[in-house]
């Protein structure tokens, strides 16, 4: 049996509509408030960061779409990621629901200033970058915990990976960090401190794994001291 996955599967596509259009347009669907210039920079911010990440991704490493399209699905996906990733998808979602809901019974009288929102757009765009181009290095960046046997699993040195073992989750790290202050929700912090706890488990559990199945990886963890924070873990 084939079990290739298909780039323009139902599934994706349904994924695509909610990456491309149901969450970056979340909190003006909830609030209504389609002149809330914020939002609509932290739309712009997603929208963009995630077309041109995969663009350039798949010009570099043209089997990568079609290895994150069908990680869930792969039987040899890690039992504790099946429940890892998904948890980080929907904590994805409630940030910019939380941050709508908020908008529209005004939960929070007093919004963040304008240089705390234009800091944070920025923090969120060098975040995505620093991520993107993890994806961008690492011919092996699914969407899943596995170690990609078929397609010749290698450790991958390059790029931000000389300097931090999971750059990909930093550059999440940070821009989860800045939704809030971007969509003036203080109570979006909520769900942002579970998705930072989950970061790091998965961070923890994803290092555990690479070390023990992937051969040179524990090698490389020598040489590259830190899994996420530089100088402190």
């Amino acid at each position: 049996m084939d079990t290739k996955p298909k780039l323009f599967s139902a599934g994706l596509i349904f994924q695509l509509l909610l990456v491309l259009v149901v969450i970056p347009l979340l909190p003006m669907l909830i609030s209504w408030r389609w002149d809330w210039w914020a939002a609509w920079a932290y739309a712009l911010i997603i929208c963009l960061g995630f077309v041109f990440s995969r663009a350039l991704a798949a010009r570099k490493h043209p089997g990568l779409l079609a290895e994150r399209a069908g990680s869930l699905s792969r039987e040899d996906a890690k039992p504790w990621d099946r429940i890892l990733a998904p948890a980080m998808a929907l904590g994805g979602m409630t940030v910019p629901l939380v941050a709508g809901l908020e908008q529209r019974f005004a939960w929070t009288p007093e919004p963040f200033s304008l240089a705390v929102k234009l800091a944070a757009i920025a923090v969120m765009v060098l975040a995505y970058v620093f991520a993107s181009w993890a994806m961008i290095e690492n011919a092996f960046f699914s969407g899943i915990v596995r170690i990609q046997t078929e397609r010749g699993h290698t450790v991958c040195t390059s790029g931000p990976y000389r300097w931090l073992r999971h750059p990909g989750y930093l550059g999440g790290f940070w821009s989860y960090l800045a939704m809030p202050l971007i969509l003036d929700s203080a109570w979006a912090f909520l769900p942002v401190a579970l998705l930072l706890a989950v970061t790091v488990l998965r961070t923890a559990l994803e290092d555990r794994t690479l070390q023990a199945e992937l051969p040179g990886y524990r090698e490389y963890a020598g040489r590259v001291r830190y899994r996420l924070f530089p100088g402190i873990w």
